[in-house]
């Protein structure tokens, strides 16, 4: 495995910022959907953007499996500011809310195995009001780097998009030339799409590790689906720029909050393991429900979104309803083992469960006998021949997520006298692309 991993870095280095990091899609936790702007200690103590809010999802974050399941950053969002830079320049922390300062909160995060992730803003100020980095690009790198954070998501209110283009690669290279090891986390694009201006994913991918595309997610089930219709709308301008050391970023995970029932939430679990999205956990550790933290900790699907080939996966079949009007999709994702991660997602929400059955070709596979293994494990394996179709049936607005492993027997696989192997990522890619023109 780390073999592997090492190589397909190698194979990326023409893309990927050079700084080694991000591997495989960024898991970790941070404060912004589940506690937005909370800066109220008094009346919101256990809430409020605070050392102490972070130091108890520290302590959860290891006590309860999080970072043994891989989710290793512990990030604060915006609002941990003093509303002012302090005399000398320096950015400052909310002295009531952070009374030992950013240095002290980050020994913590680190004695306790985990890696502390930090927001700022491009422009004059973050999007919340507090104080930018534009004009003060060293002097907060310089900040950075003696709080010794290990990530920076750097956001894009305040500042003319005409800006990102040389700002934001110049920010990182900065960032790179402290030594320190930062992963670097954009917002440069999520600023231009919806203006109807196409970002040049190239250079992005070249200068960050990973990237907003689009809108901010919120805790509903209409934005989810609006976030993945926008991703599989538009994947064939960025997917390919996705791989080790830079990925596309749909937002965090909304998973534990109030908007998703538990089959959405699966949902997205799913989608997001097909994306190669990273897993930014952002709800209350102190009181998720068992059921909700265990879709976040299901190590099959982890597997999936962190394996170590990179493939961004696609949708790759849709269909709507003429009578209910209702979603059915299909999203694949091939891995490095050669089997397939399918997560078949309804969209209906009429409380009627979608029964269908699809052939190799809406599922874009290969025609091959395969074992069949549910990632939510509610079904027993299952073997599908060459010569069947697949049923499934699919909760209202809710998923089934597979595992295809093609059978050894079926290596190389004869269809009509002609010797095959199994479809790889980019004949999936250039099929799915083809039948979108």
């Amino acid at each position: 495995m780390i073999v592997t991993t090492l190589v397909l870095a190698g194979l990326s280095t023409t893309l990927a910022l050079d700084n080694g990091l991000a591997l495989t899609p960024p898991m970790g936790w941070l404060t912004w959907e589940r506690f937005r702007c909370i800066t109220d200690c008094e009346k919101y103590p256990n809430e409020c953007i605070s050392e102490s809010l972070i130091k108890r999802t520290a302590d959860f974050m290891v006590s309860e499996g999080y970072l043994e399941a891989g989710y290793e950053y512990l990030g604060i969002d915006d609002c941990w500011l003093e509303k002012t830079r302090g005399p000398d320049g320096r950015l400052v922390p909310d002295i009531k809310r952070f009374p030992n300062g950013m240095k002290a909160v980050a020994d913590y995060i680190h004695s306790k195995g985990l890696k502390f992730g930090m927001y700022e803003d491009y422009g004059t100020k973050t999007c919340a009001g507090y104080p930018g980095v534009l004009g003060n690009e060293k002097l907060d790198i310089e900040t950075f780097v003696e709080w010794e954070i290990d990530y920076l998501k750097l956001d894009g209110c305040y500042v003319n998009i005409s800006q990102m283009d040389d700002g934001y690669p110049a920010f990182g290279k900065m960032l790179n030339e402290t030594g320190r090891y930062i992963l670097y986390s954009c917002s440069w694009p999520a600023y231009m799409e919806p203006d109807f201006v196409h970002p040049n994913y190239e250079s992005i991918a070249k200068h960050c590790n990973l990237w907003r595309n689009w809108d901010d997610i919120e805790d509903s089930w209409s934005s989810l689906t609006k976030i993945m219709d926008w991703f599989g709308d538009n994947q064939n301008r960025f997917a390919k720029y996705a791989g080790p050391g830079h990925w596309n970023d749909p937002d965090m995970l909304l998973i534990g909050n109030f908007g998703l029932s538990l089959d959405q939430a699966r949902v997205q679990m799913a989608v997001w393991a097909v994306l190669a999205a990273p897993l930014l956990i952002s709800t209350d550790l102190a009181t998720i429900r068992p059921e909700f933290k265990e879709i976040l900790l299901n190590k099959d699907i982890i597997a999936v979104n962190q394996d170590p080939m990179g493939k961004q996966g696609l949708r790759v079949w849709k269909k709507t309803d003429r009578g209910t009007k209702a979603r059915l999709e299909i999203w694949s994702r091939e891995l490095h083992d050669g089997s397939f991660a399918l997560a078949f997602v309804s969209q209906r929400d009429d409380g009627i469960p979608y029964a269908a059955s699809f052939n190799f070709d809406d599922m874009s596979l290969t025609p091959a006998d395969y074992e069949i293994y549910d990632l939510y494990k509610d079904e027993k394996m299952r073997l599908l021949k060459s010569n069947e179709d697949f049923e499934v049936r699919i909760n209202p607005t809710g998923v089934k997520f597979y595992k295809f492993v093609p059978m050894r027997s079926n290596e190389d696989v004869k269809i009509a006298g002609v010797t095959t192997r199994p479809v790889t990522a980019d004949a999936v890619v250039n099929s799915v692309l083809n039948k979108l023109d």
